[in-house]
């Protein structure tokens, strides 16, 4: 099974601000969040943990599991660019995310669902015959695209729409729907 958590949260997150690779880590609700999730899944023996190279994300795969997670960057989070740290309100977006003809950096919608896809394929092709357990800790639009990964693309290409909230998982198998929320 493939066990896809978001972090727990930080004080970005609590401010309503975008938060991207400038992020902050966990804050005390966030550990809490985290360990919350670990007693939750204690039954589960993991097998192989991923996580985004970002902080946050780490401290929550780890907290979860009480093991090292292996870093891999195809699940760092979306770079939002010069909109990373602004509050959500007074960003003008397009669509899901902030425009690129505004802010400088904004990474190619494209490319971010490539590197995700990439990485998730690689993953499919070396488990998807095995019995295993696999974490996979990272942020709303990692969980949200692999979550498209593995059940299709929403038709209104929102892959957010496949997010968890800080602290909560979904459950997934190789291409399958998902078993629990």
């Amino acid at each position: 099974m493939i066990y896809v958590i978001r972090h727990g949260e930080t004080d970005l997150n609590k401010e309503g601000r975008i938060q991207g690779r400038c992020g902050l880590p966990l804050n005390e609700i966030g550990v809490e969040q985290a360990l919350a999730l670990r007693d939750e899944l204690e039954h589960v023996h993991f097998d192989y943990i991923y996580s985004s190279p970002q902080e946050r994300a780490i401290q929550t795969a780890e907290l979860v599991t009480g093991k090292s997670a292996q870093i891999d960057s195809r699940l760092d989070v979306y770079d939002v660019g010069e909109a990373d740290g602004l509050k959500k309100g007074e960003v003008k977006m397009d669509g899901i995310v902030p425009d690129r003809k505004i802010y400088q950096g904004i990474e190619d919608m494209q490319d971010y669902l490539t590197r995700i896809f990439d990485f998730m394929h690689e993953l499919e092709d070396q488990h998807r015959d095995q019995e295993v357990n696999i974490l996979l800790s990272g942020h709303r639009c990692t969980t949200g695209c692999i979550g498209a990964y593995l059940k299709s693309a929403p038709i209104d290409n929102n892959i957010l729409a496949y997010s968890s909230d800080n602290g909560k998982y979904k459950v997934y198998a190789f291409k399958e729907k998902v078993l629990t929320e």
